[in-house]
């Protein structure tokens, strides 16, 4: 597990900052357990997102799902890397999607983004202007007055409303200038939707029909991970999620592809700090 790590941290419902950094150190592959959405404003960067490499250009915005895997890549005689980033928690989503089920998922911006590009772009003229709208949430959250706190969080969720309804009004476009070797997207794909079942790598090479030893140095090129280390840790951040459910844990551990309950815990307690139960009970 040494090859990743989580990064960050979000102790409330959401934070946003606007940074500029003239030079920055490699970053390497990592992952949150929140949501991330950056609004990309100047620099020379790529952005690698479970195996997809995107080139980002000024006004992109880009989405991170929990558990995604993903770095930026500084490229040669990069200009300053300015951003506006906001981190979400996936709970906070949760609770103002609980009150109208049907209507209020402000999290679909990151379901859509999974299913077809995780950086998209706002081309000027459209109805909402994402840079306005987070520039001021980020002033609005560094600054003080009358019930700063709230008008903070009335401007968080005006700007998710709003990134779901330029979302829905197909008034952002997903980049297609992203690069990725088709065989890991294929295998990336399988592991996240066959957690449950035995994966392989023999078995994995075979459905792709690609050699075993090709597919361990790709994988690991392209997301950073040793193959066996991704799976265990998909599985390990599902079983997280599957936690806040009343199923008893033991279900939880098998329903997530271990074979036996004392393996999963050691696995979890490395990953998580914490036994399963420990987690369960202060969550």
């Amino acid at each position: 597990m040494s090859d990743y790590e989580k990064k960050g941290y979000l102790a409330s419902d959401f934070r946003v900052f606007r940074l500029k950094d003239p030079t920055l150190k490699p970053i390497p592959f990592h992952y949150h357990d929140f949501h991330k959405v950056i609004l990309f404003l100047g620099g020379n960067v790529d952005y690698v997102i479970e195996g997809k490499t995107y080139h980002l250009t000024a006004r992109d915005i880009v989405f991170v799902s929990a558990g995604e895997i993903h770095r930026p890549v500084f490229l040669p005689g990069s200009a300053d890397y300015e951003r506006i980033v906001i981190y979400v928690s996936p709970s906070f989503l949760e609770r103002w999607q609980a009150q109208d089920p049907e209507h209020t998922d402000l999290a679909h911006c990151f379901v859509q983004a999974r299913e077809t590009a995780s950086v998209m772009h706002q081309a000027p003229g459209t109805s909402h202007d994402l840079l306005f709208h987070m520039d001021k949430l980020a002033k609005t959250a560094h600054g003080e007055g009358f019930a700063n706190g709230l008008y903070t969080e009335i401007l968080f969720i005006e700007f998710m409303i709003l990134i779901n309804r330029l979302l829905e009004g197909h008034e952002l476009a997903g980049l297609e200038n992203a690069t990725y070797d088709p065989k890991i997207q294929e295998v990336l794909a399988y592991v996240n939707q066959h957690l449950a079942e035995e994966l392989s790598i023999d078995a994995l090479a075979a459905h792709t029909y690609t050699s075993k030893f090709y597919l361990m140095r790709k994988f690991k090129a392209d997301t950073g991970y040793a193959l066996h280390q991704y799976i265990r840790s998909k599985r390990l951040l599902l079983a997280r999620d599957m936690l806040r459910s009343d199923l008893p844990i033991a279900q939880i551990a098998s329903e997530v592809g271990f074979a036996d309950y004392s393996t999963f815990s050691r696995a979890f307690k490395e990953m998580f700090k914490c036994s399963p139960r420990e987690y369960r009970n202060t969550h």
